[in-house]
């Protein structure tokens, strides 16, 4: 019989409060001098706002080597590429898009007259180097494609990976799992995540207890690598957090801004093809097509 530990926390990160994009306040945890990554992972930022305040948004700008995850609670985002996509999330929705080889991407609120707040989330996740030049992919998930599993009082958005017997839409080129939870006060949910896996919390709204530690919002939980269970309880008020993990790379991270390699020389690559319009070129594809993926 198989014996499931609960899993503690390793280490807990605050949110650093900055600016990004055209002048866009957000709070990071991962990819900050607290903790620069988590194998796989390698920024998550949060944004909360009201929507007019965001307008500026993040025009284009180029990415190669990972991939982005865009979650947005509230407000609706448009997304436009070099490869030609386009489409926009709202409330609830989710997109995750593989750069790969290279892209040149914009995120822009869709700001309209009471539109509220805007409320969302980006992670950046790290690619294989064998995954690293493949050609880019978007997934554009509206909320009512992202399953919920409940169960008393705990509500799982399972946008990857499974939850109390729910699997999520969202492919992955490296196993993972990424939930939106959510708590009643004095509910409480046990998760599976494999042992090898590395693993947090970032908690947004509410209190209560992850593992062997009270949380509150705006921080980032580190689970320690021992145990394959992930326990959380809902405090007075409910709890609210993403519970993101997935299987480490363990190959060397070289990042330089919008660039995520594993070298330094494949660094300067992607700065040249990206000088030269190598890099945002859809009809320039030498490299393998994956699309399938």
């Amino acid at each position: 019989m198989t014996t499931q530990a609960i899993r503690p926390i390793k280490t807990v990160v605050q949110a650093s409060k900055m600016m990004e994009g055209a002048g866009v306040r957000i709070a990071r945890t991962v990819g900050t001098a607290g903790l620069k990554n988590l194998d796989p992972f390698l920024m998550l930022d949060e944004l909360k706002m009201p929507a007019h305040e965001a307008s500026a948004g993040f025009p284009d700008h180029p990415h190669r080597g990972f991939e982005t995850c865009s979650i947005m609670l509230t407000g609706r985002m448009e997304h436009k590429d070099s490869q030609g996509n386009h489409g926009v999330i709202q409330d609830g929705g989710v997109q995750w898009m593989t750069a790969g080889r290279g892209i040149i991407h914009s995120e822009m609120p869709v700001v309209t007259p009471g539109a509220g707040m805007l409320h969302g989330f980006q992670l950046w996740v790290n690619l294989p180097a064998k995954d690293k030049m493949c050609k880019p992919r978007y997934q554009d998930i509206q909320a009512g494609e992202i399953p919920v599993a409940d169960k008393d009082g705990a509500s799982v958005r399972v946008m990857a990976g499974s939850s109390l017997g729910v699997e999520g839409p969202i492919k992955m080129r490296n196993p993972g799992l990424l939930l939106d939870v959510r708590l009643a006060a004095g509910a409480q949910l046990d998760q599976h995540v494999p042992e090898e896996w590395n693993g947090f919390a970032y908690v947004y709204e509410g209190k209560g207890r992850i593992g062997d530690k009270a949380v509150e919002p705006q921080t980032a939980y580190v689970l320690h690598n021992e145990g394959d269970m992930v326990q959380a309880t809902g405090g007075e008020g409910g709890l609210k957090f993403l519970l993101i993990a997935g299987k480490p790379i363990g190959e060397p991270i070289v990042q330089y801004g919008p660039f995520v390699m594993n070298s330094d020389a494949e660094i300067q690559q992607a700065f040249r093809d990206y000088q030269t319009g190598r890099l945002q070129n859809p009809d320039d594809n030498p490299w393998k097509d994956d699309a399938e993926l």
